[in-house]
C-alpha cells in the first residue's frame, strides 16, 4: 500500500511533515469529499470486506467509497502512517425510534492526540451528521462547523456526541413530510469511550451489519458525499442535496426521485463511482435520514 496513492485519491498536495490541526484538518476534508459514505457493495451482491488490503484497493483504486468500519480504518492508516498519534475508538450509535443507543458498539471513529490536546477524527458517518473538522475532546463546549454545531459531553467516562442543527427549507412540497427529514433540532449522534480498540474487534459487527435483516445497512441502500457547500445523499431512488446555511441559518434541502436509468450516471457524475455487479436501489422501513 503507498501513502502517496491515498494522497492522490483524495487531491491531497499539502504538507506530510506538519503534524498538527491544520494538517490533521486538510486531509479529512479532503477525504469526506472524495470518498462516498456508501454501502453499495452488499447491494450488488458483493461482500463489504473490511480487510485494509482489500479496503485500500475498493477506496484508493477502484475509487470507491465505504462505511464506517472501512473509511476511518482507511484513514487511520494514513495518519499512522504520517506520523499522527491515532487510535481506533468504538461508539454506540443513537437510535430515535427506540430512543436509545445500541447495545453493542456499531461505529468507528479515531482518537487524534496533538501535543497536550485530544481529538475525535471521523469520516465515515455520512450525510448532514459529517464532521467537518477535528473534535476537541472537551466536555460541555459547543464547537460550531459548516453543517452545524457539535457538542462532546462527558459523563462517568462515556462521551456523548450531539449536533444542533438549523432550520431546514424544502422547496419541493411533496418531501416536506418526507421521512428521510429529520425534524428535530437537537439530536443525538453516538456514545462512546475513550478505550482503545482493534480493527479484530469489529469482525463481528460488519458481519451482523450485513446479515441482520433488522439492520438499516441491510434494508437501505445508500450514499453520501460532501461538498464545499454542503453534501450530497442517494438513499435508494432519492436523490438529495443539502447546502448548509443557504440563508438566515436554514439549510436548504432539494429533493429528486430518480428513474431506474438515470442511477448509474448519478454515481458517475456525482459521487465518482462506478460498480461491478448489478445493483439494486433500495429503501427499507428501517430509520435513516439525511
Amino acid at each position: 500500500m503507498d501513502i502517496e496513492a491515498y494522497f492522490e485519491r483524495i487531491g491531497y498536495k499539502n504538507s506530510r511533515n506538519k503534524l498538527d490541526l491544520e494538517t490533521l484538518t486538510s486531509i479529512l476534508q479532503h477525504h469526506i469529499r472524495t470518498i462516498p459514505f456508501e454501502n453499495f457493495n452488499m447491494h450488488c451482491g458483493l461482500p463489504m470486506t473490511m480487510g485494509l488490503e482489500d479496503v485500500f484497493e475498493d477506496i484508493v483504486r477502484k475509487n470507491r467509497g465505504g462505511w464506517c468500519l472501512q473509511s476511518n480504518q482507511l484513514l487511520y492508516w494514513a495518519l499512522t502512517t504520517v506520523g499522527f498519534e491515532t487510535r481506533i475508538l468504538g461508539a454506540c450509535v443513537y437510535i430515535p425510534p427506540v430512543s436509545k443507543y445500541s447495545s453493542t458498539m456499531v461505529h468507528l471513529l479515531l482518537h487524534v492526540t496533538l501535543g497536550n490536546k485530544n481529538y475525535i477524527v471521523d469520516a465515515a458517518f455520512g450525510c448532514s451528521n459529517q464532521m467537518w473538522e477535528p473534535l476537541e475532546l472537551v466536555s460541555g463546549k459547543d464547537q460550531p462547523q459548516v453543517p452545524s454545531i457539535f457538542r462532546l459531553t462527558e459523563e462517568n467516562g462515556v462521551w456523548y456526541m450531539d449536533q444542533i442543527k438549523r432550520e431546514q427549507y424544502v422547496p419541493n412540497e411533496e418531501f416536506i413530510d418526507s421521512e428521510l427529514l429529520d425534524k428535530n433540532k437537537y439530536q443525538k449522534v453516538y456514545s462512546f469511550t475513550l478505550e482503545p480498540r482493534k480493527i479484530e474487534e469489529f469482525e463481528s459487527v460488519n458481519s451482523y451489519l450485513q446479515e441482520s435483516p433488522t439492520c438499516v445497512m441491510k434494508n437501505t441502500s445508500f450514499c453520501s458525499l460532501q461538498t464545499l457547500e454542503g453534501v450530497y445523499v442517494l438513499v435508494g431512488y432519492t436523490l438529495t442535496y443539502r447546502k448548509f446555511n443557504y440563508k438566515d441559518n436554514v439549510d436548504l434541502v432539494v429533493f429528486e426521485t430518480l428513474k431506474e436509468e438515470e442511477i448509474e450516471e448519478v454515481l458517475k457524475t456525482i459521487f465518482g463511482i462506478s460498480l461491478e455487479g448489478k445493483f439494486v436501489p433500495k429503501h427499507g422501513e428501517q430509520y435513516f435520514t439525511i
